[in-house]
């Protein structure tokens, strides 16, 4: 598992630099219990998931990142088992800069 910085030039939309990760999380629906998936690739400001959880645009679910409580998400888009999320939150950049660490080291 790995990290890399990786830029969207074709998007215009995006609103903070996405950085390429592979790490295994733990997300649920509210009022569901916790499932296994795994982020490919996060932002301050949101992430994608690959899960085989159904989502669906608008809902709500939470994320728990690697040595962090769970945080709040909207789904904003879904394609077969990935989903683009915002958190409702921004991380702070240390929190990114310590997902991305996670990843290199290959702990997850």
């Amino acid at each position: 598992m790995g990290a890399e910085k990786q830029i969207d030039h074709s998007n215009s939309t995006r609103v903070a630099e996405r950085r390429h990760v592979v790490i295994a999380v733990k997300v649920r629906r509210p009022g569901e219990t916790w499932f296994s998936s795994r982020i490919v690739n996060a932002s301050t400001t949101g992430f994608r998931l690959q899960s085989f959880m159904r989502l669906q645009v608008g809902s709500e679910l939470w994320v728990m990142l690697p040595g962090f409580e769970g945080r709040r998400a909207r789904v904003l888009w879904t394609r077969a088992h990935e989903a683009g999320c915002a958190f409702e939150r921004p991380l702070h950049p240390a929190i990114l800069d310590h997902i991305v660490k996670y990843a290199r080291s290959g702990q997850s």
